[in-house]
């Protein structure tokens, strides 16, 4: 898990309630929980609220000039980070069951994939790319799914990710980090108006295009990586945690009193003494 820099919460406090659900669900399935925040996130969720991780990384400190409206950074840089095989699991995730067994042991995984058409979607690559013309960089990756024209595209919805082939993760994590970091980038990408929802196209779209570039590609290092979804489709990841082994709050959620309300009603039921904290904090 890696501690962001942006908030679409009702409440400062339903962000932290989050944290706790995230965390103590999935504490149940998996052995080792670890923490990639920076030293002010670990002050926050360890030393003061108390969440209870195995290992606190405090590499996130390096992103602290980093420019907030790219808020998916965090994520990114802790991708990039790991050695091991690995899962993700964004503090806005419940994993009520165990994830099955062919996500466990695939090179990468995630929750589900979205199509989309360029032009008509909250995903658009012709925005951002208007911004770098003539004075910017794009991945390869990127460039060659775009030379696809029109046709429909898609994107990583990356509620959860990580898989085994830790290498080809660090090589997208590192070209979507590089794609907002270069100084050619960035001084083009400060023109582009709403950068904070741009971010999915960094960190989804880009990583959808790494999988279809080098997949099959004879030339590449990463000719047999693959990905396994949890999800079919986007329908079948938000159909609802009554018929789903897996909750993912989207943005307008964080924002519903009802829901709000039914996850501070849970925390406090379930894990008191760390409500109680909350209550301290916020």
């Amino acid at each position: 898990m890696a501690a962001g820099v942006r908030s679409t919460w009702l409440e400062p406090r339903h962000h932290l309630l989050s944290w706790v659900l995230s965390l103590e669900t999935a504490r149940r399935h998996f052995r080792n929980t670890v923490l990639v925040t920076d030293t002010a996130g670990a002050t926050l969720l360890v030393e003061g609220l108390g969440l209870a991780f195995n290992e606190v990384s405090t590499d996130l400190d390096c992103l602290a000039d980093a420019e907030p409206e790219w808020w998916a950074l965090g994520k990114l840089a802790a991708y990039r980070t790991q050695h091991e095989p690995f899962i993700h699991v964004d503090s806005d995730v419940y994993l009520w069951s165990p994830l099955p067994d062919r996500l466990i042991t695939a090179p990468v995984l995630a929750q589900n994939i979205e199509i989309f058409q360029p032009g008509n979607s909250y995903y658009d690559p012709e925005v951002f790319e208007s911004a770098l013309v003539g004075h910017g960089w794009l991945p390869p990756e990127w460039l060659g799914t775009r030379q696809l024209g029109r046709a429909p595209l898609a994107a990583v919805c990356c509620g959860i990710v990580g898989g085994t082939d830790v290498e080809f993760l660090a090589h997208y994590a590192a070209q979507a980090i590089d794609l907002v970091s270069r100084p050619e980038n960035g001084s083009a990408l400060d023109r582009l108006e709403d950068r904070a929802s741009h971010v999915i196209l960094v960190e989804q779209f880009l990583l959808w295009a790494c999988l279809k570039y080098h997949r099959g590609n004879p030339s590449s290092r990463f000719r047999d990586i693959w990905i396994e979804y949890l999800f079919e489709s986007e329908e079948q990841a938000y159909q609802g945690a009554a018929v789903s082994p897996y909750t993912h709050l989207i943005g307008s959620a964080k924002r519903n009193h009802l829901i709000m309300d039914r996850l501070e009603r849970r925390v406090r039921r379930q894990y008191p003494e760390l409500a109680s904290r909350i209550d301290y904090l916020a």
